[in-house]
């Protein structure tokens, strides 16, 4: 069903009739939309005009918006109207020379057809067009029809040698949409599967991030790479899980579990979804009979790697190893406060959500009935601990390191001026525990009370072992 947008009707007045088309996601997503009865928001707008050569596309577009040209060898055009930029593109037909989509010759302009602009795209499912303002559909690959079907078809195997990251969209299409890949399809993905390994880092995080975030089920992504045979071109330490039975507790071998786990995490977050699937990639190279001995370590080891590999950003990266790193954190209801107020400090109260979240989906792609309801009540404990605001962390103390050199001055066991060393460190590590063994202790008064008797303490066993030494200076 065509749903017009503002800009449709803005283009169309200032363009020859006949020569506006809408082409890409949008009108592949506005027939799903249509054949699949669910609202799906548009998010792209992508224009190709034909019959005119980019001078008289930019002068007419340059009367209603201002025009930005940014792809002259391609002749794109940046539009913005009204705060909306959208590309605004001429025909273009290439043909590749090389793989990786590196070397290719770009032919553009009005003596290339709408149809050869379709055909250069990844599947026929993405090569539909439509004319505007009419809304009437240009199909000339049958895209329709596979949209229909709900599968994801190849117009040539030299696809994926042209740009084999065209492989990975096939796998987060097939997971997001839920399509499947036709036998063609899937015979070409195996047969360029090696190619992936010239696609850019950047390019396969990109890609990666549109299966792990948005896809009911990533696993049916993940599934299609590695019966290809792609994915052992990225990430072969998944594949290292396969056929690795657990114990009593598990259903499935580690590679199973994993991805089960992975689709037991809600969409939108694709840090959290990554962590799931990488919590247990260690068990393998820590296998030792039915058990997996600091495989929590070794898996967090393992998924920086991974991640680094593939250029995810710093924060991704540190999240994804401290969640691996804590999965297997003990979730015993009775702790004492003391304790977890520990376990809340040692996972971080802005990391709680994410690591019940891996918890609860671990538990989830064990294939087994939940045990009790432990989990449950242990982190109750904890969010109810969060409440009540204690010191999580040393800057949460109510004194810091200028009280406790100015307090180690007024002792003689600094000089005036002196600017902290390694000492100050440890007396506010030393507080921290005090304040978390008794969150009342987190009063200034108290808190510098606490620091004299620190400093008494350690000055007078300083003393006792250069007696016992003879150390007198």
């Amino acid at each position: 069903m065509y749903r017009p947008h503002p800009l449709d009707a803005l283009l169309a007045e200032a363009l020859p009739p006949g020569s506006l088309y809408a082409v890409g996601g949008r009108v592949r997503d506005e027939l799903r939309a249509s054949f699949e009865g669910v609202e799906i928001p548009v998010k792209d707008l992508d224009y190709v005009v034909t019959g005119l050569p980019i001078e008289e596309l930019q002068a007419r577009l340059g009367r209603i918006a201002r025009v930005d040209l940014v792809g002259a060898a391609f002749a794109v055009l940046k539009v913005t109207i009204d705060g909306s930029t959208v590309d605004v593109a001429l025909p273009r037909r290439e043909r590749s020379t090389g793989h990786g989509h590196r070397e290719f010759v770009v032919q553009s302009g009005p003596e290339v057809s709408l149809a050869d602009d379709l055909g250069r795209r990844d599947f026929r499912m993405n090569m539909i067009a439509r004319a505007l303002p009419s809304g009437d559909l240009v199909d000339p690959y049958e895209g329709e029809a596979d949209i229909r079907a709900r599968r994801i078809d190849l117009l040539t195997p030299r696809s994926f040698d042209e740009d084999p990251l065209r492989m990975l969209r096939a796998a987060q299409f097939a997971a997001r949409f839920d399509y499947a890949v036709t036998p063609a399809t899937r015979a070409a993905m195996q047969a360029a599967a090696p190619l992936v390994a010239s696609v850019s880092a950047e390019r396969i995080y990109e890609e990666f991030l549109k299966l792990f975030g948005p896809a009911p089920r990533p696993s049916i992504g993940l599934r299609l790479l590695a019966e290809t045979g792609v994915l052992r071109h990225i990430w072969p330490e998944l594949l290292e899980g396969v056929g690795v039975e657990q114990n009593e507790w598990h259903a499935y071998d580690v590679w199973e579990h994993n991805l089960h786990s992975l689709d037991a995490t809600p969409p939108g977050d694709a840090v959290l979804r990554i962590a799931a699937l990488l919590h247990d990639v260690g068990k393998p190279r820590t296998k030792d009979g039915p058990h997996f001995y600091r495989h929590e370590h070794v898996g967090a080891e393992m998924a920086r790697a991974m991640l680094q590999r593939l250029r995810f950003p710093h924060e991704a990266v540190e999240t994804v190893e401290h969640l691996v790193r804590q999965h297997m954190y003990s979730q015993d209801p009775e702790l004492s406060d003391a304790a977890v107020r520990r376990f809340i400090r040692r996972i971080g109260p802005d990391r709680l959500t994410r690591q019940f979240a891996l918890r609860s989906a671990d538990i989830a792609g064990s294939g087994l009935p939940k045990r009790d309801d432990s989990n449950e009540r242990f982190e109750a404990r904890v969010w109810a601990e969060v409440e009540r605001q204690p010191a999580f962390s040393i800057a949460d103390l109510a004194v810091g390191g200028a009280e406790v050199i100015a307090t180690m001055i007024a002792r003689g066991i600094a000089a005036p001026g002196f600017r902290g060393d390694a000492r100050v460190g440890e007396a506010l590590k030393w507080l921290f525990e005090q304040v978390t063994e008794v969150p009342e202790r987190n009063s200034r008064e108290t808190l510098l009370a606490l620091l004299a008797d620190y400093f008494a303490a350690t000055t007078c066993a300083s003393s006792a072992f250069a007696s016992r030494t003879g150390n007198n200076g």
